[in-house]
């Protein structure tokens, strides 16, 4: 088992953001994200405004000055706060729909719905089967920005969302770059990658790093696990009662490397999948079922 604490300052995660999502959290058309793209001279800027019909330029410079104003903020953060990623490498198996990490049995979901290649995909079926004898390795992570951040200005609405959307992006932002560092070192099944920051953000690189609560890896609870084998408090991490992440400007997850790991949803889940779920997370049914309510058939 390796495991490694990794801290950045905010300079060395800025290249890292993804400004699509930021603007998406601002209710602004993610098109805009553009103008993290471009030069930041006048000339430069102006040619960009341009680049839009007139009708839609008022906008595009609402959203010009926005990121304007949050690459303010980050300078302002600099040296005074810093993200925080902890990540561990635990030989792996897959037994069944359960992955092995260091022997420690992580249950997992799989899919229901009818696809048209006639697979039905689960997380580990990128991970060597336990009966092949081959013993694999997957990644546990987490991620979170300094949980004052998302704390800064609390008496103006403006700069409080201001700040906490770009807690956000930060920690989105050091998932990225640990990940790129696992892969190329730590890790170290990709030495020779080299991928730019749009590359990186299309998920160009080999394996995939599913986050829970998303499509592939939905149930939040599976956060009690991930603590166990990470002590996510370590780096300023903890839990809630029902397994949601604090600050929550965090995220956690799985790395695979497997060249054809892809991400899917798991979009519908049967009362008879949700028992052998409970069952093999030895939690009773009415729990898991508060966790799993939106996907349950």
């Amino acid at each position: 088992m390796r495991r490694r604490i990794f801290t950045y300052a905010i300079s060395e995660l800025v290249p890292y953001i993804n400004w699509l999502y930021f603007f998406h959290a601002w209710g602004i058309n993610t098109r805009y994200s553009s103008i993290s793209h471009i030069h930041g001279c006048d000339a430069c800027k102006a040619g960009w405004l341009a680049s839009f019909p007139e009708k839609e330029r008022a906008e595009a410079a609402q959203a010009m000055q926005l990121h304007k104003e949050a690459n303010n903020m980050l300078a302002q953060l600099e040296g005074r706060y810093k993200a925080y990623g902890i990540c561990r490498l635990c030989e792996a198996n897959a037994d069944g729909d359960d992955l092995l990490l260091d022997d420690i049995s992580f249950p997992l979901l799989r899919q229901q719905s009818e696809k048209e290649n006639g697979y039905y995909l689960c997380l580990s079926d990128f991970v060597a089967p336990k009966e092949s004898g081959k013993r694999d390795c997957v990644g546990v992570f987490a991620t979170c920005a300094d949980n004052r951040i998302e704390q800064l200005y609390p008496n103006d609405p403006y700069l409080h969302m201001m700040a906490q959307t770009l807690a956000d992006r930060l920690a989105e932002a050091c998932a990225e770059r640990m990940h790129q560092q696992v892969r190329i070192s730590f890790w170290g099944y990709a030495p020779d990658e080299q991928l730019s920051i749009s590359q990186l953000h299309a998920e160009k690189f080999t394996g995939i790093r599913p986050a829970v609560g998303y499509p592939s890896l939905p149930d939040l609870s599976v956060n009690f696990l991930i603590d166990e084998l990470l002590d996510i408090e370590e780096i300023g991490i903890r839990l809630t009662s029902h397994g949601a992440m604090q600050p929550h400007a965090s995220v956690s997850g799985l790395m695979i490397s497997h060249p054809q790991a892809c991400y899917f949803t798991i979009s519908a889940i049967s009362q008879q999948q949700l028992a052998d779920y409970a069952t093999r997370r030895n939690m009773p049914v009415e729990v898991l079922t508060a966790y799993l309510r939106p996907y349950l058939l």
